[in-house]
């Protein structure tokens, strides 16, 4: 199944540290279960939230969250004009994340400033879901965080769900579906760990290298372990 539609862009990945953080103050106040589910990008990890939600799973999602946040009109997106000028904005006013990603993705300085600007107003929007979500008894919410393990926070979920694909079958759909020339996608692939690293870390791993119908068997056996290993 095709993972490369799914949005690992550089607003979901600045969001990733106070998006788990999130996470992690409902971890610590009450029986809800916080299932961390990540991938590197390519792997289908969204594809796998979307199942997970049709399945009737609370999913909150690092990428909506991030669009939230620097929506025409925030204040987050009027200070990234500030700093970085109205050239990374669209036609219609709108945050082009391309060209955002384009100045700030290898400046580590540029991107902790982004980090400053996004974060407060993704936590705001997360610690509501999560207080939502214990005010009518959900069980288990999963958090989508493509960079759990970059930002070293995987001890503040209970339980990690990791989504893999081969390097190759994940640099194939960055360039096929993305439109992303082999350097600039291989660029995005290096800058996460390597899978090997994530998978001797997750409890639980999906493995995305056949088709739709596949991969929704997957989904719904490791759910199925998830319930009978982790749920009251």
């Amino acid at each position: 199944m095709d993972g490369a539609a799914e949005d690992d862009t550089l607003a979901t990945q600045e969001a990733n540290v106070t998006s788990l953080q999130g996470c992690a103050s409902a971890h610590g106040r009450s029986a809800m279960l916080v299932v961390g589910l990540t991938g590197n990008i390519g792997s289908g990890k969204s594809t796998v939230a979307r199942l997970l939600e049709s399945r009737g799973v609370r999913v909150i999602d690092a990428d909506v969250l991030a669009r939230e946040a620097v929506a025409i009109g925030s204040p987050a997106l009027g200070r990234i004009v500030a700093r970085w000028g109205r050239g990374v904005l669209g036609a219609d006013g709108a945050l082009d994340r391309a060209a955002l990603r384009r100045v700030v993705f290898a400046n580590a300085a540029e991107r902790r400033a982004l980090d400053a600007i996004v974060h407060p107003e993704v936590k705001a929007r997360r610690d509501e879901l999560l207080a939502s979500a214990r005010a009518v008894g959900v069980r288990v919410v999963v958090c989508d965080i493509p960079l759990l393990f970059e930002a070293g926070l995987v001890d503040e979920v209970d339980v990690v769900l990791l989504v893999d694909a081969p390097r190759d079958v994940r640099l194939e759909r960055l360039v096929r579906d993305r439109g992303l020339s082999q350097t600039d996608a291989l660029a995005m692939i290096d800058a996460q760990l390597p899978a090997e690293t994530k998978r001797a870390r997750s409890a639980y791993v999906i493995d995305n290298d056949g088709t739709l119908d596949t991969l929704r068997a997957r989904v719904e056996e490791t759910w199925r372990s998830i319930e009978r290993d982790r749920l009251p």
